[in-house]
């Protein structure tokens, strides 16, 4: 006999997550999309729920909390909490973890893909050919080889992408407001100075109140004519007018974006009609790899915090009572 409930946020989860949760004695039910908080309120009112394993960015906000009564963890299928009121959850006892670094490698080679594709200008040369283009001899391509590399987040994510970079002979640069450690690569402490080093901004850190925003139109003025921006971390970090301004321009020479505003992302976005923009639909952490080892770990601690056990470091957000 089941003796809890897990609700999942979406149609699918790997079968080896779904059997860490059966033989745990879980019953399972998938949710339909769309997930609305109207209708996570609604699921919770039908019967009771002891555990959310959220796939995708879900609207747990504090209404919806509310009505999940007997809820004891929502478990984050990867890395990002920014869609849970998190001092909601606090308050009422209801622990909030993730499956802290299960994809970093994953988001890592996306990003430096990124890099590599917008330096090479591999989707515009791609067009040119195809349209009949073929510049040969007179084109001159820009190089990733000693180019400068600026890490914004230096968890998982952000020093799996730094190695990669630098195995690949960039200059790695890690920004950090405090002066700690960096292993081996350069630590710069000065936000602004470190927009005018680099010719790539990759961004890896999570969205909150201090980092939503954190690129404008100041921010892009201060960086190099030709710079390259790559989001692989949250969509609201940037202000993505700003972004459009600065690619129309020319004064930033690209952007790679796995994450926007909106998301999907709306058919009148203006970054669509860009050629100097290379965007992928929020998948940089999805590789078959990565979804085991993130679903897998996800189950785990749904398993191992009702049990009482501990989480692995990092892995809890918030503490249920």
């Amino acid at each position: 006999m089941s003796r809890y409930t897990v609700l999942v946020t979406a149609q699918h989860l790997v079968p080896e997550a779904q059997q860490i949760l059966r033989d745990a004695g879980a019953r399972i039910e998938f949710m339909p999309e769309p997930i609305t908080e109207d209708a996570l309120i609604e699921r919770f009112g039908a019967e009771p729920v002891e555990a959310v394993l959220m796939r995708g960015s879900k609207p747990f906000t504090a209404r919806v909390l509310d009505a999940a009564r007997g809820l004891k963890i929502i478990a984050k299928n990867g890395a990002g909490v920014d869609s849970v009121d998190l001092a909601a959850a606090a308050q009422r006892g209801i622990a909030v973890a993730v499956a802290a670094g299960a994809n970093a490698d994953a988001v890592a080679e996306h990003s430096v893909a990124m890099m590599l594709s917008l330096v090479r200008n591999l989707s515009g040369l791609d067009r040119k050919v195809r349209t009949g283009a073929w510049e040969g001899t007179a084109y001159q391509g820009r190089d990733f080889r000693g180019s400068t590399v600026g890490i914004v987040g230096y968890g998982s994510i952000g020093r799996s992408t730094a190695r990669l970079a630098a195995a690949l002979g960039a200059k790695v640069v890690v920004y950090k407001a405090a002066r700690t450690e960096a292993d081996t690569f350069e630590l710069e402490t000065d936000f602004d100075r470190l927009l005018g080093r680099v010719d790539v901004l990759s961004l890896h850190c999570p969205l909150t109140e201090q980092t939503r925003g954190l690129l404008g139109r100041r921010e892009f003025a201060l960086m190099k004519p030709g710079a390259l921006l790559v989001n692989t971390a949250r969509g609201p970090i940037v202000d993505e007018a700003a972004l459009v301004e600065s690619l129309r321009s020319g004064h930033l020479g690209g952007a790679g974006l796995d994450t926007f505003e909106l998301e999907p992302i709306a058919a009148d976005n203006p970054l669509l009609a860009l050629d100097n923009v290379l965007l992928t639909p929020h998948v940089a952490g999805v590789t078959r790899n990565a979804a085991l080892q993130v679903a897998t770990r996800t189950a785990r601690n749904i398993v191992d915090a009702l049990a009482g056990r501990p989480l692995p470091p990092g892995h809890l957000i918030t503490a249920a009572r």
